[in-house]
């Protein structure tokens, strides 16, 4: 079977590349033309990847676009940023915290880095303006007209710490024609979850969007830990955002302002003592979803508030095009919970489940963070040969965090017994430039420069240790600069077919871990540095019918920034590694397969190693460690693969439609898979996630009446109600995270135009 399965597969992308190579009679259609797709036939994808708008098709980077029925679909049930994990080809996402704090994979390379100044080598950028700390990256996804997910160095044009590439989202813009849409679902656990938007003209120049969410679900979790038992006190929350746009468009100038909040009360991640049975990667026998046993549940809490606010200005002066990007982010985190995941410990009376070595109340809070950032940028929009995009950009960050700890079984149950703050300050600026240059009508060269320079001051006060010590301060201001560049060209081989190969350099800032709350010691990582080769083809088959995008890829990374997560403590530590090559292939394709079925297929292989004999790193207190040790007790990191990083990623999506009476009954299925994942640094029989693969449906009908357009929906997310372990907690026993139920749930959703 997995033979024929295997032949299957071959057969499949051969076939289709053929097909591509060979060339069909359909044109691809420029960026400007973009009328809608023919019936039959697929639409052409208008992205910005370059920050022009361009067919997706034409550019020479690896990019994939979600939009439409697969962006509905994928984010229903109430479901935060994490819905594209293993969506796309090479991206995965995970968060030790929840509906906050996500954490980017792209080609294997991300962060498991869970303090709340960890930089990450995945950039997210909303409306063109950069979410540097990992809480403004958790805004919930709303009135998005796309995501583009770039993979590969992104340094030359995004700059702030792109080596693996970035999550791009466009929100729906203002316009003069008033329109707008509200959509209720109900499903699993009580959980409702209501967006909408609204907009139109003011005046024959200026108009506004409002944009709303609103997403809540009852806790539902129960406590079983002797003495502490209480229904329903995990797993809920209350998630309200809003977005308002005013767009003006005069003559030769545009004016877009964007503000938007985010207001989150709810629980953390439910974490659980000794889930995964000893010497295997299995949950442990009747594990139950709804039930934890925990000592300190009671609380449990996470609030999130974040606001931000842009302005865009952009002149048209004869054939160049000015842009300010004015941008200001702000958000404020609190979130405590019982990260040791049961009751008791060893040395108390009573502990459990399994073996609980000690116990750890803790949170982590911001109680001020501000981000500033300006980019200017000049562009030509000439009908000649040449064109380019040159530009400044700066970025000013200050961060406040908050570490405690709780003595659960003191005097004062909960009562504060650690406290550190940390300051950071972060300001980077960077001059940029990119030159596009058409040698033949088939052969297009781009090539880009950037010069980045950052620095941080950082401080560390602790005032409080539950390990002992007493006060503490420590100070550390690492800066560094970085000459960036890409270089890229696409033939275009026949009218259907377009070749492109790119090769690109990129860096991220040095990064400080400041964790002192049960250790000494700030630790620093210095700039690592990335350089990826990576050639592909781009093409639409089967006159228009079908689409084959397939890339090749291979990056060296000198001195990684990686976390060395838990191991002895609740403590991080950020190490460099010598070198880390990675190597795989992309496979991105759409088909109309009759007049009612459309489908899509994508495919990631990404292989990660580690090259560093002399780098090793603690490990677990109580999992099967499949490393070789060194004379220190440390596991040996040469030769493994990164955490969270998937060989193999698929999706496969269907949809089916077909006219009924007055209106069009649809329904839409998808399957996700991501193979096995280390969760550590280190390899351990326990801490290998299992391969996952997820099922959503979602069936509906559709119809118009006057000028308003009606759905009813149902889905289900999960659908076979796969239980496993997503993440870990090491450095006490063997506690897990586990991904979500099986959710089902109905839809009314209504838009007026």
């Amino acid at each position: 079977m997995k033979a024929m399965k295997r032949s299957t597969l071959a057969t499949l992308i051969n076939a289709t590349l053929f097909s591509a190579v060979a060339g069909t009679s359909f044109s691809t259609l420029a960026a400007d033309e973009a009328p809608a797709a023919k019936n039959n036939q697929l639409e052409v994808i208008q992205i910005t990847a370059r920050k022009r708008v361009e067919n997706a098709q034409e550019v020479p980077v690896a990019v994939s676009a979600l939009q439409g029925d697969n962006l509905d679909a994928y984010s229903s049930a109430g479901m935060d940023i994490r819905f594209m994990n293993a969506k796309i080809p090479s991206l995965s996402i995970e968060s030790s915290f929840g509906r906050s704090f996500p954490r980017f994979y792209v080609r294997g390379l991300g962060n498991t880095d869970f303090d709340l100044n960890a930089s990450q080598p995945v950039s997210l950028v909303v409306d063109e303006v950069v979410q540097e700390n990992a809480i403004l990256k958790g805004f919930p996804v709303f009135d998005v007209a796309r995501v583009e997910v770039l993979r590969d160095p992104q340094g030359t044009l995004f700059g702030r710490n792109t080596p693996a590439g970035l999550v791009k989202f466009d929100t729906v813009k203002p316009s003069q024609e008033f329109e707008g849409y509200g959509s209720v679902s109900y499903g699993s656990r009580g959980a409702v979850d209501f967006e909408g938007a609204v907009g139109g003209g003011l005046t024959d120049r200026l108009s506004t969007r409002v944009s709303v969410l609103w997403q809540e679900k009852d806790d539902y979790i129960d406590n079983r830990a002797p003495g502490f038992e209480q229904d329903d006190v995990l797993g809920g929350y209350t998630e309200k955002a809003a977005r308002i746009q005013f767009l003006y468009e005069g003559d030769d100038f545009t004016g877009l302002f964007n503000y938007h909040v985010r207001d989150m009360d709810g629980k953390p991640i439910a974490f659980r003592g000794n889930a995964i049975k000893a010497g295997s990667n299995d949950l442990v026998d009747n594990f139950e979803h709804d039930v934890v046993y925990h000592d300190a549940a009671s609380r449990a809490t996470q609030q999130v508030e974040s606001q931000g606010a842009s302005l865009k200005l952009e002149w048209d002066i004869n054939d160049l095009t000015l842009t300010s990007i004015s941008a200001w982010e702000s958000a404020e985190i609190y979130s405590r919970a019982d990260i040791d995941g049961g009751y008791g410990a060893s040395y108390l009376p009573d502990m459990g489940p399994g073996f609980i070595p000690f116990y750890s109340e803790s949170a982590d809070g911001i109680p001020d963070q501000d981000q500033y950032t300006q980019e200017l940028r000049l562009s030509s929009n000439y009908a000649g040969d040449v064109n380019f995009q040159v530009g400044v950009f700066y970025f000013d960050e200050a961060l406040t965090i908050e570490n405690f700890s709780y003595d659960t079984y003191g005097s004062t149950p909960g009562e504060l017994n650690g406290y550190v703050i940390q300051q950071q300050d972060t300001k980077a600026w960077a001059v940029f430039g990119s030159l596009d240059y058409t040698i033949t009508d088939d052969l297009k060269i781009t090539a880009g420069l950037r010069y980045s320079d950052d620095e941080k001051e950082f401080s560390a006060n602790r005032t409080l240790s539950p390990a002992g010590g007493g006060a503490l301060f420590l100070t550390e201001n690492p800066s560094d600069d970085h000459v960036s560049w890409d270089l890229s060209a696409n033939y275009k081989i026949n009218d259907d077919v377009n070749w492109y190969a790119r090769v690109a350099n990129s860096f991220r800032a040095p990064s400080i871990q400041g964790r002192i709350l049960f250790g000494d010691e700030v630790t620093v990582a210095e700039s690592e540095t990335v350089t990826s080769f990576e050639t592909g083809i781009k093409s639409d088959v089967l006159d228009g019918q079908g689409r084959v995008n397939a890339t090749v890829f291979y990056y060296t990374m000198d001195d990684q920034q990686l976390t060395a997560v838990g191991g002895g403590a609740n403590f991080n530590r950020l190490v460099n590694a010598d070198k880390t090559t990675g190597y795989g292939f992309e496979l991105d394709t759409e088909w109309v397969l009759t007049d009612n079925l459309n489908a899509t297929f994508n495919l990631s292989y990404n292989n990660t190693e580690l090259k560093d004999k002399d780098l090793a790193v603690d490990v677990c207190a109580q999992c099967t460690v499949t490393n070789s040790l060194n004379n220190a007790g440390q596991a040996v990191l040469d030769g493994n693969s990164l955490p969270h990083a998937p060989e193999w990623i698929s999706n496969l999506t269907l949809r089916y439609s077909r006219e009924v009476a007055d209106g069009e009954f649809f329904t839409y299925g998808d399957v996700s898979y991501r193979s096995e994942i280390n969760y550590f640094l280190y390899e351990s029989v326990e801490f290998e996630g299992k391969p996952l693969t997820e099922v959503g449906l979602r069936a509906g009908y559709a119809w118009a009446q006057g000028d308003n357009e009606y759905e009813v929906s149902a889905f289900v997310r999960n659908m076979f109600d796969e239980q496993q372990s997503i993440g870990a907690i090491d450095f006490n026993n063997n506690t897990a995270m586990v991904n979500e139920e099986r959710y089902i749930g109905a839809e009314f959703k209504v838009s007026f135009f």
